[in-house]
């Protein structure tokens, strides 16, 4: 099946998307070069490096990589690749090395800012065009890389917007979380990390579908809600049995979401359960942030109830309950989610339980929500592969959301905005054309 532009724009119209966008291998092919390959994705977190030496890996795209604090202090996100015959430089996924690393396949030496140390047998490539001297001979660099208030973001390609430009307004996402830190925030252990057997839209869709939780999530929140009903004085201030609650079904509850949308595909959805406590040590909480931010500040910050902010097409962060999900595709049908969840240094201990029964009991991957995700997720890609139906409709509140210059506010939490949203920049990635 030929994918020019034209062929590629026409699958995706305001309402509807054709089913070839989950299950095509060649269309992938062509999001891992185009959408992944030159947006801003997340990285890492500065607190995973805090000292020279200590460094992690990943991948971007087709690009595996490494993040590095040189012995200056500074970061550098380099291409994980020997410049001689291509081995990988770094095999585990974090570590430190005495300041240099070193090829286990010939024993080229390289700093931790990439530039090239030394090789083996120097003698052996004089007359030749090597020049140990010359940075491209050390690890390369990635295109264009920005450290964003202790996250890292990085794009592999020279062109298109900044980082600041890229994020705009989804950037307020990151600025709640980090200034609920009185002392700055860092990553609180490991990833929780889940292999989906599904198509990588199928996932961000679904982060954004608020109608969807009281059909996949009923049976966990029925439990839940006859918990807190039989057992309410045991039961009370149970985060998790909160959450559960919420997922049987609150009438009112998609009233109360908002979901903003902006350029390149980012949105915000605001209006889900919040953190906020009443009981003491939660006021000592706030009695913290109202020394460092002043009171009107503080108030602004707590307030400001942003349960999801995505970056698309990478990034999924949940402010509330400091929480990261980083996407990253495999196959067209596998993806590959890592959880990080965070810890507000400074903040006494109940924010950080708070965090933690939410990343149990919805992030982690032996949990009921996401199991009963994960199997709705695959039970779509598998009805996608069949052609009896052509479009995935899209429709849910159409034409009445509301246009406030380049973003696009939802009137109530069960519009497909933010799907559309997304839709809109995998066509402007993909085509190059402004729908």
């Amino acid at each position: 099946m030929a994918h020019d532009h034209a062929a590629l724009a026409a699958m995706v119209r305001p309402d509807r998307v054709h089913r070839q966008l989950y299950v095509d291998p060649e269309i992938f092919d062509l999001e891992v070069d185009n959408i992944f390959g030159r947006a801003w994705l997340y990285v890492g977190h500065e607190s995973q490096v805090p000292k020279p030496g200590d460094y992690i890996t990943t991948q971007l795209a087709r690009q595996p990589v490494i993040m590095a604090r040189h012995a200056d202090g500074a970061i550098h996100v380099l291409h994980n690749r020997c410049a001689h015959h291509g081995s990988l430089i770094a095999a585990d996924r974090s570590g430190c090395v005495p300041g240099k690393f070193t090829c286990m396949y010939h024993g080229w030496v390289f700093r931790t800012d990439g530039s090239l140390v030394g090789v083996p047998l120097a003698d052996d490539y004089e007359g030749t065009d090597f020049d140990p001297a010359s940075p491209a001979w050390g690890l390369q660099h990635v295109a264009r890389m920005h450290n964003y208030r202790g996250f890292v973001f990085a794009s592999l390609a020279t062109t298109g917007p900044d980082f600041t430009d890229f994020a705009g307004s989804a950037l307020e996402g990151f600025d709640i979380m980090v200034d609920r830190a009185p002392e700055g925030v860092e990553v609180a252990g490991d990833c929780f990390r889940v292999i989906q057997h599904s198509n990588w839209k199928i996932f961000l869709e679904n982060m954004f579908d608020n109608v969807h939780p009281g059909f996949v999530h009923q049976a966990p929140g029925r439990g839940a809600r006859a918990a807190r009903k039989t057992w309410p004085e045991k039961t009370e201030g149970n985060l998790t049995l909160e959450l559960l609650d919420l997922l049987a079904g609150d009438p009112t509850l998609l009233r109360k979401i908002e979901i903003e949308n902006f350029p390149w595909g980012h949105s915000h959805m605001s209006g889900f359960v919040s953190p906020r406590g009443t009981d003491d040590e939660w006021r000592s909480y706030e009695a913290i942030l109202t020394r460092v931010h002043g009171a009107e500040r503080t108030e602004q910050i707590l307030s400001r109830n942003i349960h999801h902010t995505m970056l698309y097409p990478g990034t999924v962060l949940q402010p509330s309950f400091q929480q990261l999900r980083v996407v990253r595709p495999i196959s067209v049908d596998r993806t590959q989610i890592d959880i990080w969840l965070f810890r507000l240094r400074g903040a006494p201990q109940v924010v950080f339980r708070k965090a933690l029964a939410y990343a149990i009991a919805a992030n982690s991957p032996a949990n009921m929500v996401s199991a009963d995700d994960f199997e709705t997720y695959y039970r779509v890609h598998q009805g996608l592969r069949g052609p009896g139906s052509d479009w995935v409709i899209l429709s849910r509140q159409a034409g009445r959301d509301i246009n406030d210059g380049d973003v696009i506010r939802s009137r109530v939490g069960s519009s497909e905005a933010s799907q559309r949203n997304q839709f809109h920049a995998w066509r402007q990635y993909m085509t190059g054309m402004d729908a």
